[in-house]
């Protein structure tokens, strides 16, 4: 018989699993040099900052659509804190043991991931205004939510649901706004 804490034991597992491999057998002198720059992007001061240079310097096209994922990444900041503050859970790099992590790691909770989920508000709104800039945008927020896992702050499940947080938001802000 299918229970909910079968399926939560089944969902830890898979977690941990899965964040294990990509923060300790994915790692290699590339990585190590190229994603902890890369989370940046999720970031508040590089996805606000460049949001705010958008709408200053460009066009009323590009203007417009900084100002709809600004939107969405409001909306979507608004979800992560509050899911933050029901769920508690504690960042792997606190539970599990050897993890590998960056300095300085964040202390707040995990689950979901925020530059996650900033990088997705983003990279969805200009994929559906500019859709040629979709197969550069979205891996590259994936990669966001894979650095979060490799410097051991978030588990898969924290990433996936803030990709999804972050793309469910732009969805609906460009709807509410079309």
């Amino acid at each position: 018989m299918f229970t909910i804490n079968r399926f939560v034991n089944w969902l830890t597992v898979y977690d941990n699993r899965m964040f294990m491999l990509i923060n300790k057998q994915w790692r290699c002198r590339f990585f190590d040099f190229i994603l902890p720059k890369l989370t940046h992007l999720g970031g508040a001061t590089f996805s606000l900052s460049l949001l705010f240079l958008l709408m200053i310097f460009f066009t009323n096209s590009v203007r417009d659509s900084a100002f709809v994922a600004l939107l969405s990444i409001v909306a979507s900041h608004v979800a992560v804190q509050l899911i933050k503050k029901l769920s508690c859970r504690k960042r792997p790099y606190i539970i599990l043991p050897d993890v590998h992590t960056c300095q300085n790691p964040l202390k707040d909770y995990s689950f979901p991931s925020g530059h996650t989920t900033a990088t997705f508000a983003i990279a969805v709104v200009f994929s559906i205004y500019y859709p040629w800039l979709m197969p550069t945008l979205l891996p590259l927020a994936m990669l966001v939510g894979i650095s979060r896992m490799y410097l051991g702050l978030h588990y898969p499940t924290d990433c996936i649901i803030g990709a999804l947080i972050g793309t469910v938001s732009s969805i609906v802000i460009v709807l509410l706004l079309s």
